[in-house]
């Protein structure tokens, strides 16, 4: 039988397609793929870019999995977007010490941020069946 998905979980495999998309920009930015841009991304050296953007695309890939896992209400799917999310505030600050800006790193840190809060709220765990 299948469950209902409760709002608030859609409202997680949301964010999660939101912060893929925020990786995938970083990711085009660092390789100078992408005509515009909102703030220098950088990953400590020009010579290190790429690193920073393979990092980025496989967070970007991993983000729509998890995405996909929170849609059709995998019990997996909260325990990958804790860790994910987690993964995913360690890369931004690596980024903002390895000279990307503040500013260019705020959206992926308040999507990331948001994602993490809304994981250890009780209600959601309870959905995804995780003991207290």
């Amino acid at each position: 039988m299948k469950r209902k998905r409760p709002i608030g979980i859609t409202l997680l495999a949301v964010l999660s397609a939101l912060a893929a998309l925020a990786a995938f920009f970083y990711a085009l930015q660092l390789l100078g793929i992408l005509p515009i841009h909102f703030g220098d991304v950088k990953f400590f050296t020009p010579q290190t870019s790429w690193i920073g953007a393979i990092l980025w695309a496989l967070l970007g890939l991993i983000y729509l999995w998890v995405a996909r896992m929170l849609w059709i209400m995998d019990p997996r799917g909260w325990g990958f977007t804790v860790v994910l999310s987690t993964l995913n505030l360690i890369l931004a600050v690596l980024s903002i010490i390895g000279r990307s800006t503040w500013q260019t790193m705020l959206a992926t840190v308040i999507i990331n941020g948001l994602i993490l809060l809304y994981c250890v709220l009780p209600s959601t765990k309870e959905a995804f069946f995780v003991k207290q």
